[in-house]
């Protein structure tokens, strides 16, 4: 049986939107697939604004100790892909960590 996540781990960044495209698909080649290998889910989301454009990665974790493992360390942490100071228009140096209370996905 599949374990439930019971935390939320949430990075955001933003680039400036003709870099955006760019981004995208660099987060998606080097980002995305060492989190599809260890947490229970992940869910990358993109917001196109005027002046810029707004990446979240969210990340489906069954405890603090599985994610902890996986960033090898302190896992509110951000962990950097090598192009990030490039593509984005600032590094921030923290994440978020939010414990889920509510998990109903009944989508239609």
């Amino acid at each position: 049986m599949a374990q439930k996540p019971a935390v939320a781990r949430i990075w955001r960044g933003r680039t400036r939107p003709d870099r955006a495209d760019e981004y995208e698909a660099y987060n998606r080649a080097y980002g995305v697939p060492p989190l599809e290998k260890a947490a229970l889910g992940v869910q990358l989301l993109r917001e196109d604004r005027e002046e810029e454009t707004w990446f979240t990665t969210i990340s489906y974790w069954a405890d603090i100790d599985s994610m902890t493992s996986f960033t090898k360390g302190d896992p509110v942490a951000v962990h950097h892909l090598p192009r990030d100071a490039e593509l984005l228009i600032e590094l921030l140096a923290r994440i978020q960590i939010h414990r889920i209370l509510v998990d109903l996905q009944h989508l239609r």
